[in-house]
This record gives structure tokens, sequence and C-alpha cells, in this order.
């Protein structure tokens, strides 16, 4: 709008300094209410004949500049129709058919450094990019989220309606990473309100605030600082020690860690006679048990250390 209301400004400017090449048939005078109204008839219509140019100099000006400026202004204009309602009733449209898919999904609220990460290595996991939901106000992020093949929405993950409409209720598990403390804790507390029953990730920077995020209903805290200080602390006690903690976090490597549910020919077992894997631990409820001599039971949870064809299958 400020574009076009330029261009206008600057034919009214010119039509009103040169208003000696225009004549009036009805009265014969020129006033400035008779420049603004032939500037407007002229930019906006082909004209009404009572005023006209009448000199070379204004003929010329209305030929090659007020000419491009009526198709100039008339672009802006379709532009900006298209901008606020047909994209709109599109987006709409598209966003509707993909609530409608969005079961078993990921959501991640923060596409910086530990989302965009985040979402690479689930991608690298085998998770279907179109599975994943990504939500920032940073264009830039946006661009970069949809370029993963992920959906992505442009909204404060603070608020409600944002969560709601990524159907927050639905989905698998919940990332957070906004690059703030206070800002990834609201967002958990926004987030557990909605969905009692979704795994919530997070991100926090601050030892502090780790307490703080597992009250307001994180299931799992991490620190980036905490892990990289474990990794260099692991690397001084043996060249390896490092390598093999990294391999086990990221997909890449040749062994994984895998959390799953124990299977029906394993209970009444010790964790140490699983064929999978190294069983490192059990999680019975939400206790975890000690002693590896425990003997497994229905709906128990194993962590364990496979290999990568295994942690593929």
């Amino acid at each position: 709008m400020l574009l076009a209301f330029a261009l206008i400004g600057i034919a009214l400017a010119v039509h009103w300094l040169d208003r000696d090449g225009l004549r009036d048939n009805v009265d014969g005078a020129i006033s400035f209410v008779d420049v603004l109204y032939f500037t407007m008839i002229t930019v906006t219509t082909v004209g009404y004949g009572d005023i006209v140019p009448v000199t070379e100099q204004a003929r010329m000006f209305d030929t090659f500049v007020v000419t491009p400026v009526r198709l100039f202004v008339w672009l802006i204009f379709l532009g900006t129709a298209y901008d606020f309602l047909l994209k709109r009733v599109w987006e709409k449209w598209r966003m509707s058919v993909i609530q409608a898919k969005l079961h078993g999904h990921v959501v991640v609220a923060g596409f910086g450094t530990s989302g965009s990460e985040a979402v690479s290595e689930l991608i690298r996991r085998g998770t279907d990019p179109a599975s994943i939901v990504v939500i920032d106000q940073d264009d830039d992020s946006l661009k970069a989220a949809e370029a993963c093949g992920a959906n992505v929405i442009d909204g404060d993950a603070t608020r409600n309606v944002t969560l709601e409409a990524v159907k927050v209720d639905r989905a698998r598990s919940i990332v957070v990473s906004a690059g703030r403390d206070d800002t990834s804790i609201l967002i958990v507390l926004t987030a557990r309100r909605l969905a009692p029953d979704v795994p919530i990730s997070v991100v926090i920077r601050s030892e502090d605030n780790e307490a703080l995020a597992r009250q307001a209903g994180a299931n799992t805290v991490i620190n980036p600082a905490s892990f990289a200080g474990l990794l260099l602390a692991g690397s001084t006690h043996g060249p390896h020690i490092a390598e093999y903690m990294a391999d086990l976090a990221a997909a890449g490597g040749p062994v994984a860690l895998r959390e799953r549910p124990v299977a029906a020919g394993e209970i009444g077992k010790p964790l140490s006679e699983i064929a999978t894997g190294l069983g490192l631990r059990v999680y019975r409820g939400t206790e975890y048990c000690e002693e590896r001599s425990t003997r497994l039971e229905a709906g128990d949870l194993i962590v364990e250390v496979v290999s990568k064809q295994v942690a593929a299958k």
C-alpha cells in the first residue's frame, strides 16, 4: 500500500508542477483538486476526457511514467489481494488437510541449532519428514525446516492455539528447543496441559532451570553444556570413550542405544539373557531397577545397546 501511494504521489506531484500542460474542458482552470482528480482517474482508469494533457511534455509524462505506474499499482493491488485472500484460503485448506493426517507425529518447537539437529537426526533414524511438525517464528528457520521435508507452522509455541493447531494431544513426542530457558519451560507447561500423556523432551541451557523444566512436565531434560562436558571428561580417561559415547547417541555409528518393551519370550529372564543386544537398564513403570539380575516382567522397558543392523529393524 505504501508503494502504491508513493507511485501515485509521484504522478500527482509532477502533474501539479506541470499543470500548465493540462486543460480543463469544463471551466478552463486547473486547481489542485483538478490535478488530484486527473491523477487518480488516469492512474486507475483510461480517463474521462474532461481534463486532458495538451502539451508534448505532459503527454510524454503520461505515456512513459503514468501508464507504467498504473500497471504497477494494479499489480500491487492484485498481489495484495492474493496474499490476503487467495493465499490465506489456500494455506488454511492445506493446513486442515495436514491436521487431519497428524497422528503419531513429532512436534519440534524451535528450529535453532538444537532443533534442526534433532530433526536431521530423526530423519537419519528413519522418521518420515512428513510426520515432523516444526513450530517457529523465524522465516529462515521455517524455510530450512520445509526444505528438510517437515511440515511447518509460523506461530508462538507458548500459546494454546498454536499447539492445538499441530494436534499435540495426538503427537508421538514433543521436542522443545526455544533457545531461551524461560520460553522453553513455558512451552513445556502449555504442552503438558494440552497433552498430559505425550513424552516431552526439552533443551535447558542453565543447570539451575533443569528442576523447573521437570516440574513443568518435561520427561527428558537435556543440557548441551553438560553433555559436552561428559564427552570431554570421558576423553581424558581414554581416546575411544568419547567416540563410543558419540556412536551410541548418533544414528550413523556402528552401535546404538535403543529402548523397547520387554518381549513375551523374555518375561522371567534376567536382563543379561536378552538376545537382541547388551541390556543396560530396566524400567518398571517410572522406577529404574538397579539390579541387572532383576527378573523381567510384562510391561518393563529395556534400555539396550544394539548393533546398527538390529537398530535399523
